[in-house]
């Protein structure tokens, strides 16, 4: 699918070539399962519905065969149930590089009866330090539920369910980093980090319980397509100008108040000497 790549930002004139916004529909033909040795699956012939494993010698993953500059990356998971402690399944978005862009969905496990932590987290330039996390209103081991990032020059909004719950703007102007020159590939993993996952590493990964195994369906990708070492975005597509008018506002508002049980813009313990200066 074709669509006009003009654009009245001026960063992105040195990118003069033809953009291709993808709606992705099969993971049969968007994704590369790159690494688990078998242990990511395709479960139907239209690739709606794929599944990554964990045991005790290896995760899983799979990555976008195309890179992206700006877009939307969305997909619907399903965690894993039970006693789920030390396990991170992810989705996220991130460039290549020692000093790499990302931003972060990453669903940290706990023992059973206890919530899952939604670890939201956004790099650039290879710093992080940017973490809200997020007890969700549902439990996500039971049905799929609708996760999203949109990535635009100007914001990038998480959402859940078509709930907005974070926004980091673009602040460029107080010397703020913002993840805009560096094509980023889709990924989704489901790893074993108990060191460090489920109350710091208390909880400790019961490995009688595995293989742990998620599952993702309902891929679906719009964005500008690096083609060639070249990419530019489209004005007319709805993400790439994208921002929360007083109601997303109002709902972000909603599920920090509600959800949110870490926030790296109130932690004077961890930033004694102030915190940083733009919070979002």
């Amino acid at each position: 699918m074709k669509s006009s790549c003009s654009t009245r930002f001026a960063f992105l004139v040195l990118f003069v070539a033809q953009c291709v916004c993808v709606y992705a529909g099969s993971f049969h033909k968007d994704v590369n399962i790159h690494w688990g040795n078998g242990r990511g699956k395709i479960h139907d012939n239209e690739g709606k519905l794929l599944s990554l494993s964990l045991d005790k010698t290896s995760g899983s993953g799979f990555q976008s065969n195309q890179e992206f500059l700006y877009g939307k990356a969305e997909v619907q998971m399903k965690l894993v149930p039970g006693n789920s402690a030390g396990t991170v399944t992810t989705f996220y978005l991130k460039s290549h590089g020692s000093t790499w862009d990302e931003v972060d969905f990453e669903f940290l496990g706990n023992i059973s009866g206890h919530p899952y932590t939604l670890h939201t987290n956004v790099y650039t330039k290879g710093l992080g330090d940017k973490e809200q996390q997020f007890h969700l209103w549902f439990d996500p081991t039971v049905d799929f539920h609708t996760y999203c990032i949109t990535w635009n020059p100007q914001r990038i909004i998480f959402t859940v369910d078509g709930i907005p719950i974070r926004e980091f703007k673009n602040s460029e102007s107080i010397g703020v980093h913002f993840p805009k020159s560096q094509p980023m590939r889709v990924y989704a993993s489901l790893w074993e980090a108990e060191h460090w996952a489920t109350r710091g590493g208390l909880e400790k990964t019961d490995w009688s319980k595995a293989p742990f195994t998620a599952y993702y369906r309902n891929y679906n990708v719009e964005g500008c397509v690096l083609a060639n070492g070249k990419s530019s975005c489209p004005r007319n597509s709805h993400w790439f100008t994208k921002k929360l008018g007083k109601g997303g506002m109002n709902k972000v508002k909603w599920a920090q108040r509600k959800y949110m049980v870490y926030n790296y813009c109130t932690d004077k313990k961890r930033f004694p000497h102030g915190v940083p200066a733009v919070c979002t």
